[in-house]
């Protein structure tokens, strides 16, 4: 018998969440079935979009959700051999009983020299999201200037190497000096800490005075605000995350975009990742292939310690990480 550590929710967000808010607990799993097979867990991902869904998608007392990079360490499924890695979302869980239907399993041409980390993230869905965001949502094209928030995160980051990549202008916003030097290593044009300067408009508009074709939007509230209006005519934002507000006891209100969104008769368009699974496949070799090449640089923070994962997820939500955020069992 294993014996299985969890997460769970033990009470839903009050703005800001708290220690109090988790509970460690142990379960023992009984022996895969048939069809089944046991993992243990070898990475989790933490990231910012945990926070809105737990209010939607869980109950108080579930396992928080999450993905990880597992090891099958039993298997009584021949798709899923002892000693393979799978990509799972299985929760905040050290093991895990799974019948496979939501296991992938790792690319089957994995650089030995790669950390598997990367599966959660610029070779996972943080990579995707900036894609699709780009490909898919924007169709930014070459010349264009794009403007993206968070940009030392998880997908911030890729968004703006992607960018660069389709020969475009990138400016990139971030919360530290730390921050800012990371994005001008990856070659961002422009980039500037959105905490010091004096005014977020005039920083806008310095970086990039003739204004904005695309806005990969991260952020949301304030920041949204004073962005939209240095959009340029027929603009398009992509809308993948608002994490300035996430921790809001009230929502915020105004100002409200519409008038600016009919004047400059922009686009802007919510989306998700997983809208497009069915290109996946073909996605992730592009992402590896541009890693292989040079051409993709991944930053990780690294949390060791299974007992960590609420430490490591409060301090991603205070910004304090460079790139993905990761924790490693």
């Amino acid at each position: 018998m294993v014996q299985a550590k969890m997460w769970i929710l033990n009470k839903h967000f009050d703005g800001f969440p708290k220690d109090s808010d988790f509970e460690l607990k142990v379960e023992e799993l009984p022996e895969p079935n048939d069809g089944e097979v046991l993992l243990e867990a070898v990475f989790l991902s933490i990231d910012p979009y945990m926070r809105p869904f737990s209010s939607v998608r869980m109950k108080e007392g579930d396992v928080m959700i999450g993905t990880q990079v597992a090891k099958v360490i039993q298997s009584k499924n021949p798709a899923f051999p002892v000693g393979s890695h799978v990509i799972g979302r299985c929760g905040w869980r050290t093991h895990t009983v799974s019948d496979g239907t939501e296991l992938t399993p790792i690319m089957p041409d994995w650089p030995q020299d790669v950390s598997l980390s990367l599966a959660l993230g610029a070779i996972g869905m943080p990579g995707l999201t900036a894609l699709y965001g780009i490909e898919e949502v924007l169709g930014l094209q070459a010349g264009e200037t794009l403007l993206v928030n968070a940009a030392a995160g998880a997908v911030g980051s890729v968004v703006g190497q992607i960018a660069k990549l389709k020969g475009c202008k990138v400016v990139g916003s971030a919360g530290s000096d730390a921050k800012v030097a990371f994005l001008k290593e990856l070659g961002f044009d422009e980039a500037f800490n959105y905490k010091t300067v004096s005014s977020l408009e005039e920083a806008l508009k310095k970086a990039s005075p003739e204004g904005y074709d695309c806005y990969f939007e991260n952020v949301g509230g304030l920041f949204s605000s004073v962005a939209l209006p240095q959009m340029k005519n027929f603009g398009r934002i992509a809308v993948c995350g608002s994490i300035s507000v996430y921790n809001d006891t009230t929502p915020q209100t105004g100002p409200y975009p519409h008038l600016t969104m009919i004047f400059k008769q922009l686009k802007m368009e919510g989306f998700m990742q997983s809208r497009w699974e069915h290109k996946h496949p073909e996605s992730l070799k592009r992402l590896i292939g541009w890693l292989k090449e040079g051409k993709l640089q991944c930053r990780e923070h690294i949390t060791k310690g299974f007992e960590n994962m609420p430490t490591g997820f409060m301090g991603l939500l205070k910004g304090e990480n460079i790139g993905k955020a990761v924790i490693a069992v």
